[in-house]
C-alpha cells in the first residue's frame, strides 16, 4: 500500500511514526509515486510544450538533455505546484509505447516563499522533525550550500535529506535565491519536498 507523503499546512503527513520504507516507490506526493507515467497526469502536448520551455534549465550538467524537467501547476491540497523528471526521449522512433517514454523518475512538490526565508526554513524543519520520528535509524544529511546554477554565488539552498537502499533518498530543503537571478530565470523559491531515485541523483550530479 503507498504511504501518503503529503505536506499539509501545519505538518506532514504519512502514514504512521511507526512505519519502514523498503523502497521510494512506496510513497506519493500529491499521489504520484515513482515510476507512475505523467501521461496519467498530463496530455502528451503538454509534456512536449514543457520539454521544450525547460530545455536549457540544466545546461550545466555534462548531459544537460538526458532528462527532462516538467512542471505541473493545478489546485492540488498541499502544494502550490509540482515537477517531475522523465527521460528526454519523447522522440524517441524504438519507444513504441508513450508509457514508457514518460516514465517518473524524481517528484517534487513546492509551496512559494518568495522572499520569505525564515518561515520556509521554519516549516522545513517541521518536515524533518517528523521524518526523522518516522526514520530513525537513516542516515540525515545536513547541508548549506551555494548553487551552482547562479554565477554570483550568491543564492544558498540549505537541505536535509534522508538517505534510504540504493542511494534514494527524501529530501526537504529551502531556496533562497539571489533576487536579480530569480527575476531573470523567473524562479519560485520556498520550500520543496524531493523523492529522489539513484538515477535521477547522478544526472543532478554530473556537472561539466
Amino acid at each position: 500500500m503507498k504511504k501518503l507523503l503529503l505536506l499539509l499546512f501545519s505538518f506532514l503527513l504519512l502514514s504512521s511514526p511507526s512505519i519502514s520504507a523498503d523502497d521510494i516507490s512506496d510513497f506519493q506526493i500529491e499521489g504520484i509515486s515513482i515510476g507512475d507515467s505523467l501521461l496519467d497526469y498530463m496530455t502528451e502536448d503538454e509534456i512536449l510544450k514543457e520539454i521544450e520551455r525547460t530545455k536549457n534549465l540544466y545546461k550545466n550538467l555534462k548531459e544537460p538533455n538526458k532528462y527532462a524537467e516538467i512542471y505541473l501547476r493545478k489546485d492540488f491540497p498541499a502544494y502550490s505546484y509540482m515537477s517531475f523528471f522523465i527521460q528526454n526521449n519523447s522522440t524517441n522512433q524504438y519507444v513504441t509505447n508513450k508509457n514508457e517514454k514518460y516514465t517518473i523518475v524524481f517528484i517534487r512538490g513546492m509551496i512559494d516563499y518568495i522572499e520569505d526565508f525564515d518561515s520556509c526554513i521554519q516549516k522545513r524543519d517541521e518536515i524533518v522533525e517528523a521524518l526523522s520520528r518516522m526514520f530513525p535509524n537513516t542516515q540525515k544529511r545536513e547541508e548549506v550550500f551555494t548553487s551552482r546554477s547562479d554565477p554570483s554565488g550568491n543564492s544558498i539552498i540549505d537541505n536535509v535529506t534522508f538517505i534510504f537502499d540504493l542511494n534514494e533518498r527524501i529530501g526537504a530543503r529551502c531556496n533562497n535565491w539571489d533576487e536579480n537571478f530569480r527575476i531573470k530565470l523567473n524562479l519560485g523559491e520556498g520550500l520543496s519536498v524531493a523523492i529522489e531515485t539513484q538515477e535521477s541523483i547522478e544526472w543532478t550530479s554530473n556537472y561539466k
